[in-house]
């Protein structure tokens, strides 16, 4: 084999680096090419208009619930307002939009939001435990932990736009949140 063949291999590559620093900087930065090529496969964010929906998740349903919530932040990159006006879903015969709240005696409510929820010009709205959130009522299958299941959002402005739920582990610090009794 000739020289040149020889200086192709990939082993001889690595012996251009004669510092073990050297190696372990370019094997560094291949590890760290390969992270950042690979950022849009794991993005779980869309886009409709300036609105951007990160990550819509819910959380996996017990056997026989009625009910599952939903969340995400939307952030506006535009300079005028727009509102989350409504939601549907493959796995829910009917979606609204929740809001809960505790009161000063500590008495928590939960309250469909007809008018939908503001998102700010420039700013960001979260739909999280324990505040705005969607409700998926209803159910037609359950939420399974680690499955995804679609649902479209509508707003004002910017229109309609269809997402995927990441379906998460039950549990945590909204356990539900009283959405058992929670009808519609």
């Amino acid at each position: 084999m000739s020289n040149s063949i020889r200086n192709l291999s990939g082993f001889n590559f690595f012996r251009r680096f004669r510092s073990i620093e050297e190696r372990l900087g370019l094997s560094a930065f291949a590890v760290l090419s390969l992270f950042v090529m690979s950022q849009p496969l794991f993005a779980h964010d869309f886009k409709v208009g300036d609105l951007t929906i990160d990550h819509p998740w819910s959380r996996a349903t017990p056997a026989g619930a009625k009910v599952a919530a939903g969340y995400f932040v939307v952030k506006n990159a535009g300079s005028t307002p727009d509102r989350l006006v409504s939601v549907s879903s493959e796995i829910s015969g009917k979606g609204e939009i929740h809001e809960m709240s505790v009161d000063d005696k500590g008495v928590m409510t939960m309250r469909g939001v007809p008018d939908g929820v503001e998102i700010p010009a420039g700013g960001e709205t979260a739909l999280a435990p324990g505040s705005y959130h969607l409700m998926f009522m209803d159910l037609k299958s359950p939420a399974k932990e680690g499955e995804k299941f679609k649902g479209t959002l509508v707003f004002e402005k910017a229109g309609s736009v269809d997402v995927e739920f990441a379906v998460e582990a039950m549990g945590g610090g909204h356990q539900g949140g009283g959405h058992e009794n929670h009808g519609g």
